[in-house]
């Protein structure tokens, strides 16, 4: 039976003193608990027990109080396949407070979520460490220790490289050139020529080689080998065998002692080479979070007893008073206190535009402030900030796992040792079935078939691709919050779209004044504003803003519930509202009823303005559809995606909008319940649907979708429900995000069909299939080689998609401004 031991942990949920008492009954309930004690002001509980902590866990949450759970990021050295990957993960799975952990090859880091107050960062460090792979805890600023790998492991290869070079000469240059051959005989010798292959192999396995051989062995020995292994057993084989060859050639079969150093020594550099190549294009896979943590300034000017003084970022407050000067970057997330500019905020949205910014705005950390200069409030510092949070999202969208990984970390889990059977078996067959001496060609095919079939390619495939996916969809303005989303949402078959704020701007505009009776249109509006300035109805505001800014005074101002409006203004009584309105007090529309109609029909609001007891003019009010909506569908379209509208407007508003916009199904009329039987009705009739919300009413929708995708200048809610978060509000990025969805993992299969086609192929070849039609075998050098370009061409090939542009590019000018037409 295990020892008692007292774990702590963070409980949520708690709001009284007696749900303390809930809790520790709960705990004190679990099984083999022996003691429980939850402290209500830290929200903490102390659990002395014997058994599991997910029994504790589990307990809490059917009682309602959930354990909270914590995120940290370790960044791993040593890893170099996919099997590394298994075994770092298991290890940091042992700890019975780790809720989920995964390990991202590319990166060389693990996200790992755990109990918050039942371990803590540095254990689980200490775990990848006792487990061969050193860990330590990420900070926040960009970690330049994989440069400094980077840099160190070229050093080492340049020095293999010079060392190797004699071998190789000394060796093959006899092959290929029967004239050296017999130069070296007649000078050094034979053996005197084996002698220094012998000292300079030593070095270069004993040196910068033996890093295969610190890590390879004790994961051997554990029974659990890795693609370091291969490469141990490989170059060992040949150097053990090249070393017998050297100094006890007569215990060999007569014809068989041939040496093979340069065998040993050009695949450790080609090895070496082709890992200093993947670190260098893995390098380039992090730059859009090297890009983004760049906008991070580094001292901000705060104001002290009068003056400015450059503080650290990091010493900022929220309430300091900053100032920020023109050309600088805005170092926090700020209210403007005084001042006026234009602050380019494309970083963060996407808008190539500036956006004017006077007292009362806020500004984002990270953007540039352009010609003025700015007097701010800190509001939110440090991780709070939205760049922190952008940073975050897309840290973690590039450290997640897609379903597709799942089967390649099955396969790539029983890889090596299948290797190593196969090369056993390879060496075998040769020793067997072989011609004479069948000795060396057994050790070169089975040399060969460990060193070609090193898995690298298969564990870099799919995460290096996800890296710098998500990496240039953050660039373009698309955070994908989930990573399974980058897979989910390429295979949806329907688009399902919010209308207001999604589809629209989400607020009424002005849209066309059309007098009658001799009216004229800037007198109506010049009146008809002053009325609607008493009222605070939305389309009242609208009215107000279509109007002069000077506007007239207004007496004996009455709202008219249901019907519309009434006051006298500069000497005339003014009627503002519907045709009931109207009709009540014996107006005629005659003349602009037809086109009221006729509006209506498309889903715009009439008004009608009466002014002395005639019919003045026809106000028409409607949600103005966003700019770059149009060229969105049409794109989606042309993508082959259905779309259709889930919203809670009318139905002959909604049906009038999807007729201009060309949307295929329309659900309108729907509360928040119903937006979810909408969605789902939906999903049966046309398979993995997607849905675009950006408001509070959304959040239920978002969460329900295959893939939610947030308007970023939505709610917080909806933004934090979703999958996917288009930062411009801008329809234009939906194209954009599923044309990175379907990139992504179009480029994850080309790199996944490399990998595992390289391996089916090559290892036959290694094994020296093609011997019977002509004598050749794939040397193992060139199977070093052969390995480490595979590598480098998955890692290549996902940087191409740092080069996918925009599907539809947002507009280059201001869409802010709204037209008014007579």
């Amino acid at each position: 039976m295990a020892a008692p031991h007292t774990t702590q942990l963070k409980i949520s949920g708690m709001s009284c003193a007696s749900c303390v008492g809930r809790v520790e009954t709960t705990l004190r309930a679990a099984p083999r608990v022996t003691d429980a004690a939850v402290n209500f002001a830290t929200e903490t509980a102390l659990v002395t027990h014997e058994g599991p902590i997910r029994a504790l866990t589990d307990a809490l949450n059917d009682a309602g109080y959930p354990a909270e759970t914590t995120q940290t990021t370790l960044k791993i050295d040593g890893m170099n396949c996919a099997s590394c990957v298994a075994k770092i993960q298991k290890a940091l799975s042992a700890d019975p407070a780790v809720v989920d952990a995964q390990v991202n090859l590319a990166t060389e880091t693990a996200q790992v979520t755990f109990f918050d107050g039942a371990t803590d960062p540095q254990k689980l460090a200490d775990l990848s460490t006792a487990a061969g792979y050193p860990a330590r805890v990420a900070i926040a600023q960009m970690d330049h220790a994989q440069e400094k790998d980077a840099t160190a492991l070229t050093r080492a290869t340049i020095f293999a490289a010079v060392l190797a070079l004699p071998v190789f000469v000394l060796e093959m240059g006899g092959h290929i050139i029967p004239a050296f051959h017999h130069w070296v005989q007649a000078t050094i010798g034979t053996q005197a020529s084996h002698l220094i292959q012998f000292a300079l192999t030593s070095v270069i396995l004993f040196s910068p080689g033996r890093v295969f051989y610190a890590k390879g062995i004790p994961s051997l020995l554990r029974g659990s080998p890795d693609m370091n292994a291969l490469v141990a057993l490989g170059t060992g084989a040949a150097y053990l065998f090249s070393v017998v060859a050297t100094f006890a050639p007569q215990i060999l079969p007569a014809g068989s002692a041939n040496v093979y150093f340069e065998a040993a020594s050009v695949i450790v550099v080609l090895i070496l080479l082709g890992r200093v190549m993947e670190a260098r294009a893995k390098g380039r896979t992090g730059a859009a979070i090297r890009k983004l943590v760049g906008l991070q300034p580094k001292t901000a000017r705060v104001e002290m007893d009068g003056t400015f003084i450059d503080r650290p970022i990091a010493d900022i407050v929220v309430g300091d008073v900053l100032q920020i000067r023109p050309g600088e970057r805005v170092p926090v997330d700020a209210e403007v206190l005084g001042g006026t500019s234009y602050v380019d905020e494309s970083m963060i949205t996407g808008e190539p535009v500036p956006v004017g910014k006077a007292p009362s705005d806020q500004v984002v950390g990270g953007t540039v402030n352009g010609t003025g200069a700015l007097r701010v409030r800190a509001l939110r510092v440090g991780a709070d900030t939205v760049l922190a949070q952008v940073i975050q999202m897309v840290e973690q969208a590039q450290g997640a796992k897609l379903p597709i990984q799942g089967l390649v970390d099955r396969i790539t889990a029983r890889f090596v040792p299948a290797v190593i059977a196969v090369a056993l078996l390879t060496i075998a067959a040769w020793l067997i079935f072989g011609p004479a001496p069948a000795l060396p060609l057994a050790l070169v095919t089975g040399v060969s078939v460990l060193i070609i079939a090193c898995p690298c390619a298969m564990g870099l495939a799919t995460p290096t691709s996800i890296m710098v996916g998500t990496g240039r969809a953050a660039e373009l303005g698309v955070l994908f919050r989930k990573g399974d989303a980058l897979q989910q949402l390429q295979q949806s078959k329907v688009i399902a779209l919010d209308k207001t704020g999604t589809l629209t701007l989400g607020r009424p505009e002005l849209e066309s004044v059309t007098t009658a009776n001799g009216f004229d249109r800037d007198q109506v509006l010049r009146l008809a504003a002053a009325v609607e300035a008493r009222s605070e109805h939305p389309i009242a505001s609208a009215i107000t803003r279509a109007g002069p800014s000077e506007l007239p005074e207004v007496s004996s101002f009455q709202s008219l519930t249901g019907l519309g409006v009434q006051a006298a203004v500069g000497g005339h009584n003014v009627l503002i509202g519907s045709p009931r309105l109207m009709e009540q007090n014996s107006i005629s529309l005659t003349d602009l009823a037809v086109e009221a109609e006729q509006r209506a029909a498309e889903g715009v609001t009439p008004l009608f303005v009466a002014i002395d007891g005639q019919a003045a003019a026809m106000l028409a009010v409607a949600d103005p559809i966003k700019p770059g909506t149009e060229q969105a569908l049409e794109r989606l379209h042309a993508m082959g995606l259905t779309l259709a509208m889930v919203t809670g407007d009318n139905t002959r508003t909604a049906q009038a909008l999807a007729e201009k916009l060309g949307i295929d199904h329309v659900t309108a009329e729907v509360l928040p319940d119903g937006k979810l039987a909408a969605i789902n009705a939906l999903r049966d009739q046309f398979g993995t649907l997607a849905f675009v919300g950006d408001g509070i009413n959304d959040a239920p929708a978002l969460a329900a979708a295959d893939t939610g995708i947030a308007i970023g200048t939505g709610t917080d809610v909806a933004i934090e429900t979703a999958d996917v978060v288009l930062m411009s509000g801008d329809l234009r990025g939906v194209a954009n995000a599923v044309e990175i969805s379907r990139r992504t993992m179009r480029n994850i299969k080309q790199n996944l069909g490399w990998a595992f086609g390289y391996n089916i192929l090559l290892i036959p070849v290694a094994a020296g299939v093609l011997y019977p039609f002509g004598g050749h075998l794939l040397s193992p050098a060139l199977a070093a080689g052969a390995m480490a370009l595979s590598s480098v061409f998955v890692v290549s090939n996902a940087l191409r998609l740092r080069r996918v542009r925009a599907s539809l590019p947002e507009d280059t000018h201001n869409h802010s401004s709204q037209t008014v037409t007579s």
